[in-house]
């Protein structure tokens, strides 16, 4: 499972002194426990998905953090930041392309914009941005 991996990795850095690893899984195993208490609520445990979307999150949230220490010119927090999105890119399944969640809505009969989404969030899940999926549903 995801979980187990990124916990490695976690005390791997530990070991080998990297503190800008450590503070980025010491932030996504946070992350990954807090949603695990949400789902725990509703008899549920955290899956390899749920992790994925976290990742993404993580990824969108540290894009904004490094544009915003580029503004100020900032080029040490800068580098940190790219380590730590590279970081949460290996840990993310491939993404889908364009082409390809534009074949997947053409094949769908129904191509409302609730059931498309509802299709894609039921089948990949973590696998595509759905800001991402919108975007090529209304371009059709």
């Amino acid at each position: 499972m995801l979980y187990e991996q990124i916990k490695k990795a976690n005390i791997q850095a530990m070991k080998d002194k990297d503190n800008v690893a450590r503070s980025f899984y010491s932030v996504l195993l946070n992350k990954i426990m807090l949603e695990n208490i949400k789902k725990r609520e509703k008899g549920a445990e955290v899956d390899d998905s749920d992790i994925a979307n976290i990742l993404q999150k993580t990824v969108k949230e540290l894009d904004e953090e490094k544009e915003n220490y580029q503004k100020v010119g900032n080029s040490e927090e800068v580098a940190n930041i790219t380590r730590q999105i590279e970081l949460a890119k290996s840990y993310l399944p491939k993404q889908l392309s364009e082409q390809e969640i534009k074949n997947i809505i053409l094949s769908l009969e129904d191509k409302s914009i609730p059931s498309v989404m509802k299709h894609f969030k039921a089948n990949y899940n973590g696998k595509c941005d759905m800001k991402q999926v919108q975007e090529v549903l209304k371009s059709l």
